[in-house]
């Protein structure tokens, strides 16, 4: 689908509103390379921007005019519709796909982002990096907390112990 940028646009709008569609169910691995070709096949298809750019998109989730059920790509009404799937996964769980989902949200440059190595990235990986990152030094409370809702008063601390 990459290699030829003659493809009509329905037919990649279609293809990437419903790889959008599965990423919402795909585990963090396969997002952090779906993400990325996504925002090649808008590097190669221009024209296909206007789901990432409509700002009369749908409301409600359940208006939205893609047809996923459809399985000819030009009835399926893709390029009517928005991704609003990748904008859900920019609240996503894991910090690196949540960064990957809001590159969308800025002006793409031409250059091609590089999936090969993030082919064959596997969940036992991607979670050993998250382990071996260096946590930064979080400000920590510095008065004793006197009861339940930190009040010098509290009526909880007089009835029960959090010991």
């Amino acid at each position: 689908l990459l290699p030829h940028s003659h493809l009509p646009a329905y037919l990649v709008a279609a293809f990437i509103k419903r790889l959008s569609r599965l990423a919402l169910t795909a585990p963090p691995e396969a997002l952090l390379m779906v993400i990325p070709f996504i925002c090649n096949l808008f590097r190669r298809h221009p024209a296909c921007k206007v789901l990432v750019h409509r700002p009369d998109g749908p409301e409600d989730m359940s208006e939205d005019p893609y047809v996923m059920e459809e399985e000819e790509p030009s009835e399926s009404r893709a390029l009517e519709s928005s991704l609003w799937e990748i904008q859900s996964l920019q609240n996503h769980y894991h910090p690196d796909v949540a960064k990957a989902a809001a590159i969308l949200n800025q002006s793409l440059s031409e250059i091609e982002d590089d999936i090969s190595g993030l082919l064959e990235l596997s969940a036992y990986e991607l979670f050993d990096k998250e382990v071996k990152k260096k946590a930064v030094d979080v400000p920590l409370e510095f008065e004793q907390v006197r009861g339940l809702f930190g009040k010098k008063n509290d009526i909880f601390a007089e009835h029960f112990t959090l010991d």
